[in-house]
């Protein structure tokens, strides 16, 4: 990519969010048009969400744990990734893999969420995406627990919903520069306004130029972001908006999966170095690149019914390039891995539809607000590759690199056959609220799953998946609820009986309460929950393996089940001076039911008992234009995903556990008129971690020290 041409071209500015004024939405006009907001005065919460519920609803009158990070929020934690901006959410383990430049993990609940853009789904297959800019975004949404209802096919851990930056009819603009280690280079920009008289035409633009080195050797982190945008408000009624987004990322492989033995087990050589490349320099890289269109057309046929259409095409592609160690085992030197090498020629297009009516309408003395809507995916995923253990020995204490000859190349990688999903599901809810006081809502969904490979034959799956929720609305801001909601996941294949896989569901009971005292910015909530996922695949147990109906004797049977329980706090504080985001959650999450030895019982890997987590930012009135933040993050152990086996007093298997860790954040920032400049620091220690170790050998760093230094000019 030619990086100093499109670095040249990036003159142009960011908007200032709207501020609002505490605990109620307020709003502005230009030239006819109302704006309306619902944040804090500094912008760092937000009391509605459209995720949990397809609508703006208050979080406070929403009966599912909802958590949503704002822009300001974001710039304020100095995230450098949707990864990093994830860290003080409670329930949520980011980065449970370690650092990663491929793609943003996370785990909630247990399990890894579906990730999705502007309320429609946007990661198809496995590594062939372009990785989001923050900066591109207005805000972040969180839902935890099982979706399925509004959202379709997903895991019972939740959804991670990415809300884009749109057209605003005020104008401002930000130019933004950034320093970092490992030689972090970063220009960006946004600006957003009217482009005609009565501001029914509005526009945005923005874009993000990056060249960056990363803590893993040879690994960089370059990127480039053009985000234009256009809304049109066609009539009185009617508003288009449409979002283009083109990303071209330069990566590799920063994730090394290195043997427990010379990270968590001791070695006679050291700890493995946490910057240690096990590819090959000049050979290894993981590029993506990705050209998206979404258009977004809302029509309201009178104050109280509205129908809203979103729609999105995106084409991605990825060439993925790498060498690690596997068996991620150290040979007999207790030095040296034995490299297999990976090449992946990877696509994915994917039209994806939500058609939704908007309704409000009384019976009596209820009020009820109703969605109906039906949603649609169509997914092309081709991924061509090649595999071979031809990478040879390399030391990991001293690694000598190009000793490789005749590496593949392009022309080697095979084709394999490609895949095409459809997806169609029809959904209707009905949130009530009764008398201003009783809350209910309640949600059902039909779908209907598709899978077409290129080769053999198509397989269909149909769920039914249903929400049910009822909170009551004390005077004082209190509101207490319970809920109940499923999910389901589509299962490709055959048993071992030769009978189809059916899809994994899952059911969730939710109890909460959350509180937005009356007269100040605060949001507290609170949440104990008790997940089970069932269908999951496990061995034959002994009856079954002796069944003569069996076809497969090496075949699986869905009799697996997973159970999640937890408890999950969250305040989100803010006075004049001081505001506090704080977290913590115990989560028990378990294979409740396997016929697999070593299985039953075991914890799910790489997700940790106890998380906790703090975040001040203190403007004092004393130091007039400065501001300072310090944020602390407790991750407790995590588990291998293997359960304790003792038989006749002998211990046939012990789990293996990564140790507790704490990393410390900070920032402090200096604003002089339109100019500010800020110097922000994650794992301020450096401290070395290892976020998880998986049962097949290999286990993952975690971020080392990150710091970046900011110039921003607003206007």
């Amino acid at each position: 990519m030619k990086y100093s041409v499109l670095a040249s071209s990036i003159a142009i500015a960011c908007s200032l969010p709207l501020l609002a004024a505490a605990n109620s939405p307020a709003s502005t006009t230009e030239a006819g048009i109302e704006v309306i907001t619902v944040k804090s005065q500094r912008g760092l919460i937000s009391y509605v969400s459209a995720s949990g519920t397809k609508s703006d609803t208050p979080i406070i009158e929403t009966p599912l744990s909802v958590t949503v990070l704002t822009e300001e929020r974001i710039a304020d934690l100095g995230a450098l990734t949707v990864q990093d901006a994830l860290g003080y959410v409670s329930g949520l383990y980011n980065g449970p893999y370690g650092l990663d430049t491929r793609g943003d993990w996370a785990q909630i609940r247990g399990v890894s969420p579906v990730q999705y853009l502007d309320g429609l789904k946007s990661l198809f297959g496995y590594y062939n995406n372009v990785r989001v800019a923050p900066y591109t975004l207005q805000q972040i949404e969180i839902l935890k627990g099982p979706s399925s209802v509004l959202y379709g096919q997903g895991s019972i851990g939740g959804i991670v919903n990415l809300v884009s930056k749109k057209p605003e009819p005020v104008t401002s603009g930000q130019l933004w520069a950034q320093l970092g280690n490992y030689s972090r280079k970063q220009l960006a920009g946004d600006i957003t306004g009217a482009l005609n008289d009565d501001a029914s035409l509005q526009g945005r633009l923005v874009a993000l130029w990056r060249d960056s080195d990363t803590q893993t050797d040879f690994v960089p982190d370059n990127s480039v972001v053009i985000a234009p945008s256009l809304s049109w408000q066609a009539t009185d009624a009617t508003k288009l908006t449409l979002l283009a987004n083109y990303q071209q990322n330069e990566s590799g492989s920063s994730t090394q999966f290195f043997p427990h033995q010379g990270t968590i087990l001791p070695n006679e050589f050291g700890q493995i170095p946490s910057n240690r490349f096990v590819s090959e320099p000049g050979f290894d890289k993981y590029d993506t690149e990705q050209t998206a269109v979404t258009a977004i057309v809302e029509h309201d046929f009178s104050n109280d019914w509205q129908l809203r259409l979103a729609s999105r095409y995106s084409d991605s592609h990825a060439d993925y390039h790498t060498m690690y160690g596997w068996p991620p085992v150290l040979q007999d030197d207790n030095r040296s891995v034995n490299r297999v090498v990976y090449l992946s020629d990877a696509d994915a297009r994917a039209l994806t539809s939500d058609l939704q009516l908007h309704g409000k309408f009384d019976t009596g003395t209820v009020q009820h607000s109703l969605v109906a809507g039906f949603d649609y995916q169509h997914a092309y995923t081709d991924n061509d590759s090649f595999y071979a253990a031809t990478g040879g020995l390399l030391d990991l204490y001293n690694p000598v690199y190009g000793q490789v000859a005749n590496l593949p190349t392009a022309a080697d990688i095979a084709d394999s056959p490609a895949s095409t999903t459809y997806q169609a599901g029809v959904y209707l809810q009905d949130n009530m609220k009764i008398a201003d006081k009783w809350l209910l809502s309640a949600a059902l969904r039909r779908d209907r799953s598709t899978t077409n490979p290129q080769f053999g034959s198509s397989a269909t799956q149909h769920a039914t998946t249903g929400r049910l929720g009822v909170m009551y609305l004390f005077d004082g801001g209190i509101s207490p609820y319970l809920s109940f909601s499923e999910s389901f996941e589509p299962l490709l294949g055959t048993d071992a009986f030769g009978k189809a896989f059916v899809p994994k569901t899952g059911q969730q009971w939710e109890a909460g309460l959350k509180y937005q005292p009356k007269g100040t910015e605060h949001l507290l909530t609170a949440a104990v929950f008790d997940i089970t996922e069932q269908n999951r695949t496990t061995t034959l147990s002994a009856a079954q393996a002796a069944d003569p109906a069996v076809i497969n004797p090496n075949g699986q049977v869905q009799e697996g089940e997973v159970t999640s329980k937890g408890l999950e706090l969250e305040a989100q504080l803010a006075w004049d001076e001081l505001d506090i985001y704080t977290s913590y959650a115990y989560i028990d999450a378990y294979v409740s039911q396997s016929n697999t030895v070593g299985e039953l019982g075991a914890a799910l890997s790489a997700q940790p008992d106890h998380l906790a987590s703090i975040w001040a930012t203190w403007r004092p009135a004393a130091l007039a234009n400065w501001q300072f933040g310090a944020g602390v993050r407790y991750v407790g152990q995590t588990s291998d995903g293997t359960a304790y086996v003792e038989q006749n007093g002998e211990v046939l298997n012990q789990p293996l556990t990564t140790a507790s860790y704490t990393l410390f954040d900070a920032m402090v920032g200096y604003n002089f008129g339109a100019y500010s400049l800020s110097l922000q620091a994650q794992n301020i220690t450096d401290k070395t971690v290892i976020t998880s170790c998986l049962a097949r050998g290999d286990c993952f760093y975690g971020q080392r020290r990150a710091i970046s230094a900011n110039l921003r000019y607003s206007f």
